[in-house]
């Protein structure tokens, strides 16, 4: 397999991953970091580029990806979670809210006209372009590591380097949010990209574009994704230290409410009329790779569990469902789309880690079971919280835990949890050699 091959795969995952929500967190970051700015975007991309990192590679060591992570903890377990990973960031919520985002932060940047006639008329259009981006999966590797992620590349560009060359770096102050412990709270705004999970769908994509390109083998397909998510991790740190540090330097004592608000005053300081223009491109470029990429994936999963249905009707199907959510408004779809998230993303952060640390352990099935079960009780609550129902009982219980205000109180208690379970397994002296005896 020849090495450009990889490299616009690598572009292509790049894509995948910078959607408008990336490109926004890291310019909020920076204005309200300051001079802590550095340990904050550290932390940033720790959640933001090696997590996502990791997924990358935990799906393409697994012979049937997702599915294969999940059967740890039970073959039914598997197929379910996968199932709710793949919708909920797919047809239910990345596809439709990156028509969202497109709509609200690009095109109506641009021309400030909104009515639901015109978010209509703009949907249907990108997802008719969209549809035809995605039909055929062989030339998605073409579209977009060779065209749409060096024109995405080169509008940002212009605009870090305008940055660069016109802006100061000088003292800034420190928000309250950043003032204790900044490494830490740019570790969990890393969280909220949601990458680490997009990252178990795009597997696949990665997968796939490799086989098409002549990787046969598993160890040309692992050393294919290695190569391929080191080049897309490269290109974030770059680009989101570069946004952050725009957010840190943008002169002026405007308060910005998010990193929209913050690339769209830099654009209209360093191009005049042509910033908004130039802020909407960016936007409409990143949303369109991102949700090509998602359908692509959704359609690959489902064409695999079940083939009746050809890629070619699944693209249509999921074209047509992001079509119709999409015009709830990103509001909406970001209201019902928040318990979800907050219940399978701490799952999914467990069953990559152990997915990983399990090539070089010893296999454990109880391991899984009792870090997934453990987490999925915390996820649970806090699914719960997100809207409004919280039990005191359970508050009370659950809050002595480390992290537990920040939303990371599972973390201690599923290493704990996994650490008896693999002891437990050893005791017993049992290894789990082939996951498909328990189908």
């Amino acid at each position: 397999m020849k090495g450009f091959n990889v490299l616009f795969i690598g572009f292509m995952l790049f894509s995948l991953f910078f959607g408008a929500g990336n490109l926004i967190f890291p310019p909020l970051l920076g204005s309200e970091s300051g001079d802590n700015f550095g340990l904050a975007i550290t932390g940033f991309l720790i959640t933001g580029v090696l997590l996502p990192f990791m997924a990358v590679m935990a799906v393409a060591l697994e012979d049937n990806g997702l599915i294969s992570m999940g059967s740890r903890v039970h073959y039914i377990f598997g197929i379910v979670f996968a199932i709710i990973i793949y919708l909920s960031i797919g047809a239910f919520y990345g596809i439709p809210r990156a028509s969202s985002v497109a709509y609200e932060l690009g095109f109506n940047q641009m021309f400030n006209i909104d009515d639901s006639w015109s978010i209509f008329v703009f949907s249907l259009i990108f997802f008719t372009i969209t549809y035809l981006i995605s039909l055929n999966p062989k030339k998605i590797v073409n579209r977009i590591g060779q065209y749409l992620t060096p024109l995405l590349l080169l509008v940002l560009a212009v605009l870090v380097i305008q940055s660069f060359l016109s802006f100061e770096n000088v003292s800034s102050p420190v928000s309250e949010k950043y003032a204790s412990s900044p490494f830490f709270t740019g570790i969990l705004e890393g969280y909220f990209t949601m990458d680490a999970v997009a990252a178990l769908a795009f597997g696949i994509v990665i997968i796939n574009a490799l086989k098409d390109k002549g990787a046969v083998s598993k160890n040309e397909l692992v050393k294919g994704t290695l190569v391929s998510a080191l080049v897309a991790g490269t290109g974030l740190v770059a680009v989101y230290f570069s946004l952050g540090w725009i957010g840190r330097v943008i002169p002026g004592e405007t308060n910005f409410k998010n990193g929209a608000e913050i690339l769209t005053y830099a654009s209209d300081i360093l191009f005049v009329t042509s910033g908004n223009i130039l802020f909407g491109l960016i936007v409409m470029l990143a949303c369109l790779t991102t949700c090509v990429g998602l359908i692509n994936a959704c359609s690959s999963f489902f064409n695999e569990i079940y083939p009746k249905l050809s890629y070619s009707n699944y693209v249509t199907i999921f074209v047509i469902i992001g079509l119709l959510v999409s015009n709830l408004g990103l509001n909406m779809i970001l209201l019902v789309a928040v318990p979800l998230l907050s219940f399978i993303y701490p799952i999914a952060i467990v069953l990559i880690v152990l997915s990983l640390l399990e090539h070089v352990t010893r296999k454990s099935k109880t391991m899984f079971q009792l870090a997934v079960a453990v987490t999925a009780f915390y996820a649970l609550y806090e699914a719960f919280s997100s809207i409004g129902l919280e039990l005191e009982f359970f508050t009370s219980l659950l809050d002595i835990t480390p992290f537990f205000e920040q939303g990371f109180g599972w973390v201690l208690p599923a290493f704990l949890a996994a650490l008896i379970g693999y002891g437990i397994d050893i005791l017993k002296n049992k290894p789990i050699d082939d996951i498909e005896e328990n189908q």
